[in-house]
């Protein structure tokens, strides 16, 4: 079967209970701690969350630590060229290893200097030869389950999960012709917001606010939704030419070889439960959020071009608008957003009636709902009417 005849836009994508009866999600579903930690354990620890791209640990030695809701982390190339993933903790009492981006030799603990190779095997443990039964083998660094899709690194905590293509399901088919792993990450950013994670993403979703919060830069905005297979959901904002730049001609021409529904517009992905993809005609970025509790999280920004535009003289010249159209935006997001999650703390808040351009935000609710133990979801709705 061809592109359009599996993937078809819909006006919106609607199921049960009908449009005009369906409501937002209680307010515990963003200020209830108990909601949160129910979230941590039955969906954060075991759901493939983004990482980083290939090329930001392209050779040998090159590192990439980074935070997670499981701990911190450590992205290394060995000297085998073979990425990996390890826990970011020391064998011994658990310190911090690695900080920031780098590259080096081997991986030295800062407290107490037991050091590793770029494998992660333990190479030297001072002062531990005068204990008895001490052995290096075992007490190499932790390693984290991996994958790589189209040059994005994506990790799970739980071993027994699904494969990362069984979770991005039909993904590929519609955004495979702007051939991401072929990108590179040139731009990158992150801001610490007062919002619960949900809300982040949930925004990423809708055009119903842009002509609003955004009406100084993107402007209104009008979409299709998609069905999808997997834990994914799309919405496409059409538009004859890349939406990347603000009030101008984009700088980049269009990626060679788009499919037909690609070309039409700007696809809006989101890979539960924390990641969005955004393919425009001429570029991709990413918002990646990291929840650090119910009403705290960090949202990690970044942007990718065709490696062929990366290499012109004038790149970065030409790429300075997108930068900063990607900044505003998600500025001006995390300003609405954070003035949302003090709304919900109300007492006196309640669910209220979605318009149909909400279609993703209820798509969204449900799947994480559907994630959660029974016991919390019904007590989630206790108190809402």
């Amino acid at each position: 079967m061809s592109l359009e005849t599996t993937l078809v836009p819909e006006p919106y994508v609607w199921s049960e209970p009908p449009l005009g009866d369906a409501k937002s999600a209680p307010t515990r579903f963003y200020t209830d701690p108990a909601v949160f930690k129910a979230e941590v354990d039955h969906i954060h620890m075991k759901s493939w969350f983004f990482a980083g791209r290939v090329e930001e640990v392209a050779k040998p030695g090159d590192f990439k630590a980074l935070d997670s809701v499981g701990g911190p982390v450590l992205l290394v190339r060995g000297e085998d060229e073979v990425l990996r993933a390890f826990a970011n903790v020391c064998r011994h009492r658990a310190s911090i290893i690695m900080e920031g981006c780098g590259n080096a030799k081997n991986l030295t603990c800062p407290y107490h200097a037991w050091n590793y190779r770029l494998d992660g095997t333990l190479a030297g443990a001072p002062g531990m030869r005068e204990v008895p039964k001490f052995e290096k083998p075992p007490h190499g660094l932790i390693p984290i389950r991996m994958e790589v899709w189209e040059g994005s690194v994506f990790l799970n905590y739980d071993d027994s999960a699904p494969g990362l293509m069984t979770h991005l399901g039909n993904m590929p088919e519609l955004v495979g012709s702007h051939r991401l792993g072929d990108m590179v990450k040139t731009w990158h950013m992150e801001i610490e917001t007062r919002c619960n994670w949900k809300l982040l993403l949930e925004n990423a979703m809708e055009t119903y606010h842009t002509g609003i919060v955004h009406a100084a830069t993107v402007g209104a905005q009008r979409s299709v939704s998609f069905p999808t297979q997997g834990n994914w959901h799309v919405i496409q904002v059409q538009a004859n030419r890349s939406i990347a730049v603000l009030g101008q001609e984009p700088p980049f021409p269009p990626i060679e070889g788009l499919s037909e529904q690609a070309r039409k517009g700007t696809f809006f992905t989101v890979i539960e439960p924390t990641v969005q993809f955004v393919y425009a005609q001429d570029c991709a970025w990413w918002l990646a959020v990291r929840p650090i509790s119910v009403d705290r999280s960090v949202l990690s920004v970044g942007g990718c071009f065709p490696k062929a535009y990366t290499e012109l003289p004038d790149f970065e010249e030409r790429a300075a608008p997108y930068y900063k159209r990607w900044e505003a935006v998600a500025l001006e997001d995390v300003d609405i957003l954070q003035k949302q999650q003090i709304g919900l703390s109300s007492c006196l808040a309640r669910p209220g009636p979605l318009s149909w351009r909400d279609d993703m935000v209820l798509a969204m609710n449900r799947w994480v709902m559907a994630q959660l133990p029974a016991e919390i979801v019904a007590g989630m709705a206790e108190g809402t009417e």
